[in-house]
């Protein structure tokens, strides 16, 4: 006999044996263990059908198809219905019994026996099949423990969220942590147990809590902590010496369960704080689900993240543009491993090369174009300001025309808050770029839209990157200017936005998306020491290096006479502008490429300002006065508006 086939006979028996003695001791207690020999007459009569009836009620339920070692709410359900099933024909027997004969006395039950019989049979069945999953478990903690210490740590939050994770931890000893306890800021929820661990205490308290009870880690369990919140938690743990780590996405939690292999160290995101993007799946889907999609700098990223979202909605088919090799390739393997139903064509080509994009538009036929695909970086660009334009403006010429004579339906630029008032070429280019697909919207039938944000956490040659970086050297972190500010979001909240505001574009908008609040980049340099286990100006310096050519204090996200006003989603707003004339518009980028191969970078300037009024080149900068962050304001994190933020 297999182990598996004397595994069933033996719960099959078992179960049997419980429903026999829950029906023996129903009737024992009902008649205070002195059964009557008329009643006793009816118990034997009755029991092999009373045991054979719920044993068919529990099968019609699935019960005895389950496996005790993983029972749940699921499987006590299930008992008990099954044994209400059976039960209900026992008492409809019961009571319908006298008024069919009087001769059916052998068979019915008092009323009382069958009550007592359902809960008893409950708790057994519940009972065995519990026990059988406690042995279970403490197996495999005493076998996944063997030589292992077992952290100790402290739960901080004892909401839903927190109560989840206490119960996940104790399935997970593999996780080799032990709970202690909660901290919470709830008065009415310290010294009370919840989830069978105690409130010990408020989190200002985490350093004597962590030295009573030994401690060594804490893990943030609040759902949606804001970053002020997690930054305040996470200074009084490194000041307490003891780890901090977080369940990112925690909000994300479904059916009860939460993904604790997602456990990890406090980030920069977190600290920032903000409230987690819906999208509205279904414009999303609608716009995107099997259609041809063409993502212009897929290597990128914001093009790659734009990538891996697209995917998730099942396009028809995913052209992947760039013409960085190593960038393609990473992205092209990655997507074809997490997508293999899709059909995903790696494509190496440069925006600015007229026959070889009409060629793949020819191939490919795209009716949807996310054109992520510019040349970013500020400085870089001021050094190299012919090669912004043949990029930013170039490229976004090539595939716009492209787009409107192959009859794309949606083509989505992504710009920056960069191109609101201008000081620098690479954000007059993608102010440019943003005309010329608006004028061009009135003249075609391609929904030409641009979406707009300001920087993106940790994308290639951002702040973040560069931060961690001069911090893993020991320093300096050099920071251009005290009250420098910028708008941050994430790389996959960025380009969800992006999806969305494409979906909702009707032609000729700019979508501006809700930054939140402004953050001061000397800020994001402490925090990230702090993270480091380091303590800013103490174990790092942090210098003020001063600003550089065409950079701004304070970016914008729209002007004043953008008007932007809400839509339906409350993360995209819309900036409706009044359209250049369209022949003005060809005029001037025609002159400002023709400009681009040349050297007379003051006339190239001067065509950007012709076509940008508002644009502002940027003068000479300072010298250079290197100042230590001791010296600088104290913090403000709250200065400026969700929206536009002024010089």
């Amino acid at each position: 006999m297999s182990a598996r086939l004397l595994s069933r006979t033996l719960q099959i028996t078992l179960d049997i044996l419980v429903l026999s003695v829950a029906y023996w001791l129903a009737f024992l207690f009902r008649f205070e263990f002195r059964i009557p020999h008329e009643w006793m007459r009816v118990l034997l009569t009755t029991w092999p059908y009373v045991v054979l009836l719920h044993y068919i009620g529990l099968s019609l339920f699935g019960v005895p198809r389950m496996s005790w070692r993983y029972v749940g709410i699921g499987d006590v359900g299930a008992v008990m219905f099954g044994l209400a099933a059976s039960t209900a024909i026992l008492f409809g027997v019961r009571l319908a019994g006298p008024s069919i004969s009087e001769h059916l006395f052998a068979v019915l039950i008092p009323l009382g026996v069958l009550a007592m019989d359902f809960v008893l049979a409950f708790l057994g069945l519940v009972g065995i099949r519990a026990l059988r999953r406690l042995h279970g478990e403490a197996n495999d903690r005493r076998q996944q423990t063997t030589g292992k210490e077992r952290h100790r740590v402290l739960l901080i939050g004892a909401g839903q969220a927190g109560v989840l994770v206490a119960r996940e931890i104790a399935r997970r000893p593999d996780l080799d942590l032990q709970p202690v306890g909660f901290l919470d800021d709830d008065p009415l929820k310290i010294g009370t147990s919840i989830g069978g661990l105690p409130v010990l205490a408020a989190t200002k308290d985490i350093a004597a809590v962590a030295e009573r009870k030994h401690v060594d880690r804490a893990l943030i369990t609040i759902a949606n902590a804001p970053g002020d919140q997690i930054r305040r938690i996470t200074e009084l743990c490194r000041q307490a010496g003891i780890e901090t780590k977080i369940i990112p996405g925690i909000y994300e939690i479904v059916g009860d369960k939460v993904n604790l292999s997602r456990i990890r160290e406090v980030a920069i995101e977190d600290l920032l704080g903000r409230e987690p993007v819906k999208l509205d799946e279904a414009v999303v889907s609608a716009a995107i689900g099997s259609r041809v999609v063409l993502v212009t700098g897929a290597g990128g990223s914001i093009g790659s993240e734009l990538c891996r979202q697209v995917c998730r909605f099942g396009p028809e088919r995913l052209m992947l543009v760039e013409r960085f090799e190593n960038a393609l390739f990473e992205i092209h393997r990655e997507l074809a491993s997490a997508f293999p139903h899709l059909r995903i064509d790696p494509v190496i080509a440069d925006v600015t090369d007229v026959t070889r994009m009409e060629h793949i538009f020819e191939d490919s036929k795209p009716e949807l174009v996310f054109h992520a695909a510019a040349h970013k970086h500020v400085p870089m660009m001021e050094w190299n300001p012919g090669e912004a334009v043949k990029n930013n403006v170039g490229g976004t010429r090539v595939l716009a025309d492209l787009s409107n004579r192959y009859g794309v339906q949606r083509f989505v630029l992504v710009s920056t808050d960069k191109a609101v008032n201008p000081t620098s070429v690479m954000g007059a280019t993608k102010r440019v770029a943003e005309i010329y697909l608006q004028s061009l919207s009135h003249h075609s039938n391609t929904k030409f839209v641009t979406v707009r944000f300001g920087n993106v956490l940790g994308s290639a040659g951002s702040v973040i990157p560069i931060f961690r970086e001069q911090i893993a050297k020991g320093g300096p972190v050099t920071v251009t200017h005290p009250e420098m500010r910028r708008y941050f979001m994430t790389i996959p909240e960025a380009s969800q936005l992006v999806m969305q505001a494409g979906a909702m574009g009707e032609g000729g908008e700019i979508f501006i998306l809700d930054m939140g609040e402004p953050v001061k980049i000397v800020d994001l340099a402490r925090d990230l020491i702090i993270l480091s286990g380091l303590k800013p100006d103490e174990d790092i310096e942090i210098r003020f290096s001063g600003v550089r050519a065409g950079e701004k204090l304070f970016e914008e996200l729209s002007t004043d006479s953008e008007h932007a006003d809400k839509t339906k989603h409350p993360k995209v707003f819309i900036g409706r502008i009044k359209p250049h004339t369209w022949e003005t518009v060809v005029v001037g980028v025609d002159a400002l490429l023709d400009l681009a191969s040349s050297t007379m970078v003051d006339r190239l300037r001067a065509a950007l300002g012709d076509l940008v009024p508002e644009y502002r080149a940027a003068r000479p900068s300072a010298p250079v006065v290197v100042q230590s962050a001791s010296d600088e304001a104290p913090r403000d994190r709250k200065s400026g508006s969700a929206l536009a933020i002024r010089n």
